[in-house]
């Protein structure tokens, strides 16, 4: 929860006081005494996440949890770059595997590798998931279609 509240003075220039308004609560007081604790009342999570403009908690949550966390995908059409961009990022992944197997490569590195192509790849079958159901395109107007 600090480093929520350092993130959100060092990226969006919001106080203590500024988050407490975004969260709708009536004053800092309270955020400081979950900080102090260690504990926030659940259905505040998103709220507080929102108004830092970054979800450390529920990262925290999910790790303490051994859970990985990908960002939803927005549902797109892919293209032959998107896939040629997927094979080299499995391609990177394990290379590092490779690497790490053979002792020439720290963990941290090989993790980040791995993350990147799973990533990537739950974009993707979020998107082949979503193909009878297609999202709405406001990009384009009907009289252009």
């Amino acid at each position: 929860m600090e480093l929520c509240i350092q993130h959100a003075k060092a990226r969006h220039n919001r106080s203590v006081d500024s988050i407490a308004d975004l969260m709708g609560q009536p004053n800092k007081w309270s955020i400081y005494k979950w900080v102090e604790s260690g504990r926030i009342p659940t259905v505040l999570i998103r709220p507080f996440e929102a108004a830092c403009g970054i979800s450390f908690v529920t990262q925290y949550l999910a790790a303490s949890d051994h859970k990985l966390l990908i960002d939803m995908p927005t549902g797109k059409a892919a293209s032959a770059s998107d896939i040629n961009a997927l094979q080299s990022t499995f391609t990177a992944a394990v290379q590092q595997l490779l690497l790490f197997a053979d002792g020439q490569h720290d963990h941290e590195a090989t993790l980040a590798a791995i993350d990147a192509a799973m990533t990537d790849l739950a974009s993707h079958r979020a998107n082949v998931e979503r193909y009878d159901q297609p999202e709405l395109d406001f990009g384009t107007r009907q009289d252009e279609a």
